[in-house]
């Protein structure tokens, strides 16, 4: 369900993406204004504490940007960041360090600010059973990179794409004809295409949750049901002979301010949209620390 490995072909590719938007071979500001043969240093601080997340993505977007700038991150992904303190240090050309300061950042900032926001949230389920989950709902083309932000915060990816599982949503079930026979729908299809995944099934009410614990399901999302509603499905699901073979799962509208008493219910997951769709991006800053020296070059 989870990787925490870094997602180097899809920032590669997000990277070019970026430069490509930002006209960065056109940087007419950097070419007018600052000499071709001057060379400089550069660090990245934040200004407010928060997690680390993408340091590798900013010396992507420096290696297509100009191969001879020199990329050294000071703190690794998922450390914990004080107001102030420096993330990365560069060198090289002046006019590639400035072009290339706003995609990097752009990156940075929404990846740190994505383990950021996860990080509370993890910080305030801590003594419960329940993990953080986060969702599809990401940046289009950024995906694989929120999802990595939410895992250096100490969270865990859901399903990546259509293809990573089943998740019987509340339109499917619609359309299947009801939670029973969307699960039963689900199996048949598995058998015909010889395969076998993981299946999450949402429901919305308790009478729902036991429809779907009848029909066999081993991963059941409580979607916006109240606490008290999430309370009665985990001791229906401890009464059962499989117990332990049932993952029980919360999402909807999660907030911080609430979390805390939907872990407490007992569930195994809360999934939480907020922690991709809403983070704040972390405040960082890029400025050259060293007056223009010649270029080696």
């Amino acid at each position: 369900m989870t990787t925490t490995e870094f997602p180097s072909a899809a920032a590669r590719a997000a990277a070019a993406a970026a430069l490509v938007e930002d006209e960065s071979g056109k940087d007419i500001t950097t070419v007018w204004s600052v000499p071709a043969d001057l060379a400089a240093t550069a660090e990245i601080r934040t200004r407010q504490s928060g997690i680390a997340a993408g340091l590798p993505v900013v010396a992507e977007v420096f290696a297509q940007v100009d191969p001879e700038v020199k990329v050294e991150p000071a703190v690794a992904d998922g450390a914990r960041l004080a107001d102030g303190q420096v993330l990365v240090r560069l060198s090289g050309s002046a006019r590639s360090l400035i072009t290339g300061e706003r995609t990097a950042l752009n990156f940075l900032q929404r990846m740190c600010g994505i383990a950021t926001l996860t990080d509370r949230y993890v910080r305030a389920v801590a003594g419960t059973r329940a993990r953080i989950l986060d969702t599809r709902k990401t940046a289009p083309g950024l995906r694989a990179l929120d999802k990595y932000a939410v895992t250096a915060g100490g969270g865990h990816n859901h399903r990546l794409d259509l293809a990573a599982m089943v998740l019987l949503k509340e339109n499917h079930i619609a359309a299947a004809g009801g939670v029973t026979a969307a699960i039963e729908a689900v199996r048949r299809g598995m058998a015909r295409a010889g395969q076998t995944v993981e299946s999450d099934v949402e429901v919305q009410t308790v009478t729902q949750a036991v429809e779907a614990l009848d029909a066999g399901a081993r991963w059941i999302m409580l979607d916006n049901m109240p606490v008290a509603d999430i309370e009665q499905v985990v001791k229906l699901r401890a009464g059962r002979a499989d117990a332990s073979r049932i993952l029980l799962e919360a999402s909807g509208t999660v907030r911080l301010d609430t979390v805390h008493a939907i872990a407490g219910t007992g569930v195994d997951l809360i999934s939480v949209g907020a922690l991709t769709h809403s983070a704040p991006a972390l405040d960082l800053t890029m400025l050259l620390t060293t007056g223009p020296v010649p270029c080696p070059r």
